[in-house]
């Protein structure tokens, strides 16, 4: 296990082929601070090249929060001056893409509030698990700010531009059912069973074909954004090479034995 930042803001820990980054700032509800934003985009520049970590987790410590959104306390010390808003957006806004760029499967475990930058983050993830109780939105029009517009297009190719509507204009919170009907989360849990049900998904994607989750996300990531850093000839290499690779023979040699396969990503 690691820790990121001077209060170990940022916790990183490894269990077999599933990483978690734990966001660590509970008694502000895990608000992020610049050194998080930071902490989390060196994070994952250093979990892409660990090729035995194939599947990322993302969640909040204590119990009230999985991200409350960015640490208001900060914004008169740092985003006060028109250079102090553009160097803080800088890194910020480094660190969302980079999430969403991640070649590797991403969970958002959402437990408690999931506000603003919060919102953006899970967002940025492949799916979408939250606690029955949890509430979600994003209150950027009740504080006078922009929304950038990377931020927004997630939020429409996730949910469409009527909810992305609703969520922005609106700047209310929706509680983990609605969101769930509206499509910002996939699944709602009990509490209870929130981390037995994310660590099980986790885990049985962990097990599948590394190559072939790759190329559907990256399959996945272009049709979300034609034209966009995906292209369909980077998709149709990353096919070409799951059915060049070792992994593909081993899962048909596994299945005409009648065994589980063991994937070593070659």
């Amino acid at each position: 296990m690691a820790a990121i930042g001077g209060e170990d803001r940022l916790i990183v820990s490894r269990e077999g082929a599933v990483a978690r980054i734990t966001f660590n700032k509970p008694a502000k509800m895990n608000a992020m601070s610049l050194d998080m934003w930071q902490g989390l985009l060196d994070t994952l520049a250093t979990l892409e090249t660990e090729d035995d970590i194939r599947v990322l987790v993302l969640c909040g410590a204590g119990e009230e929060a999985f991200v409350s959104g960015a640490d208001i306390s900060e914004f008169e010390a740092l985003r006060a001056t028109e250079d102090g808003v553009a160097t803080y957006n800088r890194i910020s806004e480094a660190a969302d893409r980079a999430l969403y760029d991640f070649p590797k499967p991403v969970i958002a475990q959402i437990k408690g509030y999931c506000i603003g930058g919060g919102m953006g983050l899970a967002a940025g993830c492949d799916i979408r698990i939250c606690a029955e109780g949890s509430r979600l939105g994003i209150t950027a029009a009740k504080l006078g700010l922009g929304y950038a517009y990377d931020a927004v297009q997630r939020i429409v190719s996730l949910a469409g531009p009527e909810v992305a509507a609703q969520v922005l204009y609106s700047a209310r919170l929706f509680d983990a059912r609605e969101a769930q009907r509206m499509g910002l989360v996939s699944e709602v849990v009990p509490r209870a069973d929130l981390n037995q049900t994310v660590t099980a998904l986790a885990e049985r994607i962990a097990r599948n074909a590394p190559k072939t989750v790759r190329a559907a996300k990256a399959a996945i990531r272009a049709a979300q954004d034609p034209g966009g850093p995906v292209s369909r000839g980077q998709v149709d290499a990353l096919v070409d090479a799951c059915n060049a690779s070792a992994d593909y023979a081993e899962g048909r040699t596994a299945f005409t034995e009648k065994r589980k396969p063991a994937f070593r990503d070659r």
